[in-house]
């Protein structure tokens, strides 16, 4: 999501449109992508982590979890187009922030796209890097930005379910979108002092994934463990639908990491391939472990390989060959693994922090290894179709490869500071306004208790079934309906 080296070739003039809606600056092969690449990301939020979420939890943690994620999805958009999104790439406010403002007007949304122009200080001097000029309106930019805040808010719900209070989290995910996820957007992609520095994240790993599950770890360290019956027993209520969540956000990632480089172009190509090459690597080496550890192939498990092989593979996505994708998706899916099945079950720390669905691990170990071997692994040719330094290069191309890990590094641990700290003053602040964890009743009954609502209308686990209160019943010679107000078992 860095600004492109320099803009796409002009349109052709035997394709130009003298329509008004159709002007000469418009590419719309490129709009056409970058509109389908905003709905794949859409889609990994909505439905995908929708299904994931309420499949994947204990049953009685469905519905609260699957809207968190929708409740996430829809108040992000809201507040991205009224502040957040020149916040992430407006004018400059602070080296690390941009100035609020709405993206709303008319006259603003079909200008044509371009990103501020930002200065870089090389080996040689001072060089101006040109605009960014995407051949498509600002509407569409703003949109594509837009689903991607939103998925980071919505996989950082995934350490605190089935334990948060519904209305703090509410008031979490416009505070913490304006004063945490705008300020790595802002300072890796939207010419902030990372940018500048030359810090590489094709697409995220850090200013989504890192910050994500560094900032889903706070949450759980501040809104405090599930219940004790919650955290012993947890299984998940659909593994069928999990799995079809799951493949949605496994086919969504080719809008978001080839959407990119803002055009249908090159690298857009290369960061598809290299996106299903990670992750289908990753996914196997992570089942390998588990049969040759656990003497099965856990299902779950095989969903955590492919989430980490997307995760690792995203700020190197578009930057690096296909043999280094297959080294990542070696490495991400057995460095997480060792995490998540040996390291924290062996750290008191980690221990005492209830992550639910273990996206420390997921996403900000596996962020930050990606971003790590982009530093070993960028390519040079590559990095020049998408970065601004014509220097750009992985330590494995010698030059100044080296300084680059130093980089990453660094970037990593500015994105790791600063989610610790605005997300514990996020909750320490609402936690004077209302608990953050739910009331011990609502943790036993669960969703029925918080909204009123359950997601099976099964009752096939010894639960009594009321026709007076449920309104159906069974009115045949096999199953004789009961007496008025009777309670049938079933």
């Amino acid at each position: 999501m860095a600004t492109p080296a320099s803009p796409p070739n002009p349109v052709p003039v035997a394709y130009q449109n003298t329509s008004p809606a159709v002007p000469d600056w418009l590419n719309k092969g490129d709009n056409a992508w970058q509109m389908v690449s905003a709905t794949l990301v859409g889609l990994q939020s909505v439905p995908g982590l929708v299904i994931l979420y309420g499949s994947i939890v204990k049953k009685k943690w469905a519905v609260n979890s699957a809207f968190m994620a929708l409740y996430a999805f829809a108040a992000v958009i809201l507040c991205w187009v009224t502040w957040a999104y020149k916040m992430s790439f407006g004018h400059k406010l602070l080296p690390f922030w941009g100035k609020a403002g709405p993206a709303l007007g008319q006259k603003f949304l079909i200008e044509q796209a371009n990103l501020t122009a930002t200065t870089h200080k090389y080996k040689n001097g001072t060089v101006e890097t040109a605009n960014a000029t995407p051949l498509y309106p600002m509407a569409s930019m703003v949109w594509f930005q837009c689903v991607f805040a939103a998925i980071t808010l919505i996989l950082l719900a995934g350490s605190v379910l089935g334990r948060m209070n519904i209305r703090a989290w509410m008031m979490f995910v416009p505070l913490w979108l304006t004063l945490s996820y705008t300020v790595g957007a802002f300072s890796l992609w939207g010419g902030g002092f990372l940018f500048q520095w030359g810090v590489m994240d094709y697409s995220g790993g850090y200013v989504i994934h890192l910050s994500s599950g560094i900032a889903g770890l706070t949450a759980a360290y501040w809104v405090g463990p599930r219940s004790t019956n919650d955290r012993e027993r947890f299984p998940p209520n659909n593994v069928l639908l999990m799995l079809a969540g799951a493949g949605l956000l496994w086919m969504g990632w080719a809008g978001f990491n080839g959407g990119d480089p803002y055009s249908a172009n090159i690298d857009s190509s290369m960061a598809v391939l290299n996106t299903n090459v990670c992750a289908a690597t990753s996914l196997l080496v992570w089942t390998w472990l588990d049969v040759i550890f656990f003497k099965k192939p856990s299902v779950i498990g095989a969903v955590q390989g492919m989430i980490t092989g997307l995760v690792c593979i995203t700020p190197a996505a578009g930057l690096v060959q296909g043999w280094a994708a297959i080294v990542m998706g070696i490495l991400s899916g057995s460095v997480p693994w060792f995490t998540m099945m040996i390291v924290h079950k062996r750290w008191t720390l980690l221990q005492k922090i209830d992550d639910t669905l273990g996206v420390f691990h997921t996403h900000a170990v596996a962020g930050y290894l990606g971003g790590i071997l982009t530093g070993f692994f960028a390519e040079p040719q590559l990095c020049a179709l998408f970065l601004p330094d014509p220097n750009s290069r992985g330590v494995v191309y010698g030059g100044s490869g080296g300084v680059q890990i130093l980089k990453q590094l660094a970037g990593g641990a500015f994105i790791i500071g600063w989610n610790v700290v605005v997300t514990s003053v996020v909750c320490v602040a609402i936690g004077f306004l209302t608990p953050l964890r739910m009331p011990e009743e609502e943790l036993l009954i669960g969703d029925d208790a918080v909204h009123g609502e359950e997601a099976y209308a099964l009752w096939g686990d010894g639960e009594k079934y009321d026709s007076t209160q449920h309104g159906f019943v069974l009115n045949d010679a096999t199953h004789p309906m009961p007496s008025s107000g009777a309670t049938q078992v079933v």
